[in-house]
């Protein structure tokens, strides 16, 4: 048998060490279920966490490595390796401190290594996980009360399989977004670079030799030659006032005013706004139904889904639910009078709440909307390819237009 130095939390959250002889880390934590304790750290005596502490110490000597409170980029594809993998050590016994060691050496993003090293020191220190979380920005505030609440439970290793799962399907639909966006910009950017080579290199050898044979040009062709002349002597301030207008509308939609104009824009433009809000409906659903399922209290999510709803108008909606559910209403009421979402995620929701299985129909609106969000952005693709074609070729065809019209005039005059 083994010595194992226990680390735990009883039901009230307060902390506890143990000294226990056992075969193997999986019976010490079945002995400390049995007693109501919640294992947060499992170590034999003769283990040190060599490896660990040093490379924690290397990390620590480098230069640029972040500290609690920095803003780190962290991707949500790395953040979903993270939690899964971490939920499956936590459930194999491997303690707290261990499996973050483990979780930081194989972590190829060298500023998140050096978080999880942080995390894990604080963990040592005999700090709770969720409170070692919340130093650090890119464990969102949903992150870390869902943590917490796994760790109060003591089921963080479902909490954790079950954050897995709700950021591969937020990835998943960021995905699908972003796949949606990228053809149209792509295309529009080549686009708009071959009409500028065009106008700006070719259509000046011909006005050389439309000037040479003499006569009058057309006047959809001396438009054309002007806009050339004027791309060549002020192409700074062709591009200068591009950016100064992106610039400007970026600090516009950056102001309260801006900002509700932009979000309001979103859900009711003609073609992307029926997108937006199936996307706001899933992220929405998606969110509370984690949250409520992971044992967070109603109104704490509800705070947490109105700081992540990324429109503030699907805000404003949420913090009318959660003042009435804090005055003793249900949800469905203020729901209806918000008039954001739609009719059948009302009535699914008031289902729920009269079932008492809220969280089970959050969760099938939002497998619902996000079925929804991949038909809309195939048919969305699908629209703009042949859209982009005529757009490219109405911008090639147009050049081509202006330099072959004034040839059918002086063919018209010699015959």
């Amino acid at each position: 048998m083994s010595t194992f130095v226990v680390k735990a939390r009883d039901t009230r959250g307060q902390a506890v060490q143990k000294t226990i002889e056992a075969d193997s880390p999986q019976q010490v934590r079945a002995k400390l279920r049995e007693q109501g304790l919640f294992v947060t750290e499992i170590a034999e005596k003769k283990n040190t966490d060599d490896i660990g502490a040093m490379l924690s110490k290397f990390l620590k000597l480098g230069t640029g490595m972040p500290k609690p409170g920095d803003k780190v980029k962290v991707k949500l594809r790395d953040m979903t390796i993270f939690s899964r993998q971490f939920a499956t050590m936590i459930n194999a016994g491997v303690s707290l401190v261990r499996s973050l060691n483990i979780m930081a050496e194989q972590t190829e993003n060298k500023k998140f290594q050096s978080i999880i090293l942080q995390v894990k020191d604080k963990v040592e220190q005999g700090s709770s996980l969720s409170d070692s979380l919340r130093e650090w920005p890119c464990f969102s505030k949903l992150y870390t009360s869902m943590v917490r609440a796994g760790e109060a439970g003591g089921v963080l290793d479902g909490v954790l399989q079950r954050l897995a799962d709700f950021l591969e399907a937020q990835d998943k639909l960021a995905s699908q977004i972003k796949s949606a966006m990228t053809y149209p910009v792509v295309v529009l950017f080549i686009a708009s670079a071959i009409f500028i080579f065009l106008l700006t290199f070719v259509l000046p050898i011909f006005k050389d030799m439309f000037d040479a044979m003499g006569g009058k040009l057309p006047a959809f062709t001396a438009a054309l030659m002007g806009m050339s002349a004027f791309m060549r002597q002020f192409w700074y301030i062709v591009f200068g006032g591009a950016f100064g207008i992106y610039w400007s509308f970026k600090k516009f939609i950056s102001t309260p005013f801006g900002s509700r104009w932009f979000d309001d824009f979103a859900l009711k433009a003609p073609v992307f706004g029926p997108l937006t809000r199936k996307v706001a409906v899933a992220r929405f659903t998606r969110t509370l139904g984690t949250l409520l399922k992971s044992g967070v209290p109603l109104v704490s999510s509800l705070e947490i889904v109105q700081d992540t709803a990324g429109n503030i108008h699907i805000a404003e909606a949420v913090e009318k639910v959660r003042l009435a559910v804090l005055e003793g209403e249900g949800m469905v009421k203020p729901l209806e009078q918000a008039k954001v979402f739609p009719a059948m995620v009302v009535q699914m929701i008031a289902i729920g709440e009269e079932t008492g299985a809220v969280d089970a129909m959050l969760e099938k609106i939002a497998n619902f909307y996000d079925n929804e969000v991949e038909q809309s952005v195939k048919a969305l693709t699908s629209l703009l390819e042949p859209l982009m074609m005529v757009g490219i070729g109405g911008m090639v065809g147009s050049i081509i237009i202006g330099m072959y019209l004034p040839m059918f005039s002086i063919i018209g005059a010699i015959k």
